[in-house]
């Protein structure tokens, strides 16, 4: 099935876009429609069956690409889009950040990405007629070429073949070359401010302050709406090429005067060197650009070099994601679980369901190296729905056994708050399960709380509705106070391990822990501490009145069986005491 909306004059700019949400169509096409400089076409298309056709058989200038819409692989799919289309952009959307998915689909063949989270009417427009006119040069085989290049958007044929001849001279001459790629910054709010054409002259006045800090033999082109790319030839080593970007960072943090205001700007600035990150001109491209988005990450004008290093990084953690996939289909990833142990009577309130990988080559893999695999892949969310599922059976299992009443904690990801039907999921989970509800407890982060505030909000309502407890972890790290969590149905706040391993060592750690204790208290929020490892900290939160603890004092995280031995040794001890 497919569905067009034709606009009035169907010489502008052509959208195919593919999302299954019929609403999220009509949304996007609000968002274009009020753009005075295109009339964008749009054509809507729900489904995959359909797609090939439309790609195959009919023109489109931009192809919005919702994420979600593929037919198994994202990357696969997105591969597909690129050969199909004859490589006409790709805009993706998702409702990931920036600097969380951008990387990854622009390195894949996405020429661009918005967030959902942020996606409003200016940014998408100017999106889309940034893409539209690069498609526009690129197909043209006249336009303004023989124009300073830095004033305008510059053909790319021209750019790779500009490229192409500065890698041949190197190679022959044995000498290395750089390319930078500097984007700028929050672009969108000098558009916001000065309108597009005041917006462009500040690009002008940026292009030419740059090529006054510039050596002759060096490359100046603009390539974007915000960005430019640098081809510096005849460098001698990483320090000489430093030198060359500290000037030019330099010259971008001097103020601009326009309209009798001075404006200041910054960009991030991504470096990719031959022969180290690639001898074509579309690897260097391609890794100049993902070392600009890993300059994103940091605050003000910023540079980063893609390395071998970060090469062989990036493709273990593809690998990674890949055999990750296998495990949650191959029966590899296991549930271990770590007590909680009541300070004031010294029983076993809960566990803390935890997970692990034993990889069949690798053995056993840590946490800390494949949980934020599965967070950026978005596997997380089925992963995390599996271990709701264990801990349901387990929870089951362990009053069977001769331990009722015993809570079992689950990490909630961030990332599946942006899953919408997670409420219903868990719910599901649940009622097939039978268990008692008032014995799971999901364990989220501030940053799952920060994702969608309102919509998490209502989620942990609804789930609470059906008897649910929910704990904030890692508390005292992120920017929440306790007095926003009295809206929320938090029951209990667990304080981060790095206070509890600085008690002893730290005046400041003591401070905090007590304060959080205090406050958490007359919120009659309960507290669990985590990382507890000595008999000192130990003490310290006893006399703080800690609810609860948990850590390799009492007991190391550890697999099923030996939960149930630990539990019944701890049974046995009880009764002999008694």
């Amino acid at each position: 099935m497919t569905l067009a909306v034709k606009q009035p004059n169907p010489s502008h700019v052509r959208l195919l876009v593919l999302t299954p949400e019929y609403a999220d169509f009509l949304w996007l096409g609000a968002l274009l429609s009020r753009d005075r400089e295109m009339e964008p076409d749009l054509t809507w298309c729900p489904d995959l069956i359909d797609c090939d056709d439309l790609i195959r058989n009919t023109h489109f200038d931009v192809i919005l690409w919702d994420c979600v819409f593929h037919g198994g692989s994202e990357d696969a799919f997105l591969q597909y889009l690129s050969v199909s289309s004859s490589e006409k952009p790709v805009l993706a959307l998702s409702a990931e950040l920036a600097s969380e998915r951008a990387v990854d689909l622009l390195a894949n063949g996405a020429s661009d990405y918005l967030s959902r989270q942020s996606l409003e009417e200016w940014g998408l427009r100017r999106a889309v007629r940034c893409l539209w006119y690069r498609q526009q040069l690129s197909e043209s085989a006249h336009g303004q070429l023989g124009r300073e290049v830095a004033s305008g958007f510059i053909n790319r044929d021209l750019f790779f073949d500009r490229l192409q001849q500065a890698l041949l001279r190197a190679e022959r001459g044995g000498q290395r070359l750089a390319l930078l790629h500097i984007n700028l910054d929050d672009f969108r709010s000098f558009n916001e401010s000065f309108g597009y054409q005041k917006s462009d002259q500040i690009m002008l006045k940026l292009a030419e302050r740059l090529r006054q800090n510039l050596r002759r033999v060096d490359s100046l082109m603009r390539i974007g709406g915000d960005e430019f790319a640098i081809i510096v030839e005849k460098v001698e080593d990483s320090l000489d090429i430093t030198q060359i970007i500290r000037k030019l960072v330099t010259a971008m943090g001097e103020p601009f005067s326009l309209d009798g205001q001075n404006v200041v700007v910054s960009a991030s600035l991504g470096v990719a060197t031959y022969p180290e990150a690639g001898h074509s001109p579309e690897n260097l491209l391609r890794r100049a650009n993902r070392a600009m988005f890993e300059a994103k990450r940091d605050p003000g004008t910023s540079y980063r070099f893609y390395d071998r290093q970060l090469h062989i990084t990036a493709g273990y953690q593809l690998r990674l994601e890949a055999d990750l996939r296998n495990a949650l289909r191959g029966n590899e990833l296991e549930v271990y679980y770590q007590p909680r142990i009541d300070l004031a009577s010294e029983e076993v309130r809960g566990v803390e369901c935890l997970l692990r990988w034993n990889h069949p080559e690798r053995g056993l893999v840590g946490p800390d190296e494949f949980i934020p695999v599965a967070e950026r892949s978005g596997l997380i969310v089925p992963i995390g729905y599996w271990v709701i599922e264990q801990a349901c059976k387990r929870l089951q299992e362990c009053a069977d056994l001769g331990h009722p009443g015993l809570v079992f904690a689950v990490n909630l990801s961030f990332r599946q708050f942006h899953d919408r039907k997670m409420t219903e999921t868990i719910f599901r989970i649940i009622f097939n399960a039978n268990v008692d509800t008032s014995l799971l407890e999901l364990e989220l982060t501030e940053s799952a709380m920060m994702h969608d505030p309102e919509y998490a909000q209502r989620c942990l309502r609804e789930l609470n509705q059906l008897g649910i407890s929910f704990a904030l972890d890692d508390f005292g790290t992120g920017f929440s106070s306790l007095s926003n969590l009295q809206h929320l149905p938090i029951a209990l706040v667990k304080i981060d391990k790095s206070f509890v391993q600085d008690l002893g060592q730290s005046a400041d750690a003591e401070h905090i822990i007590r304060a959080i204790i205090s406050l958490a208290h007359s919120l009659q929020i309960s507290v669990v501490a985590e990382g507890v490892e000595t008999e000192g900290q130990l003490e310290f939160l006893r006399q703080q009145h800690c609810d609860e603890i948990q850590g390799y004092y009492y007991a190391r995280p550890m697999p099923w069986n030996d939960l149930v031995q630990f539990l019944d040794n701890r049974s046995r001890t009880a009764c002999l005491q008694q």
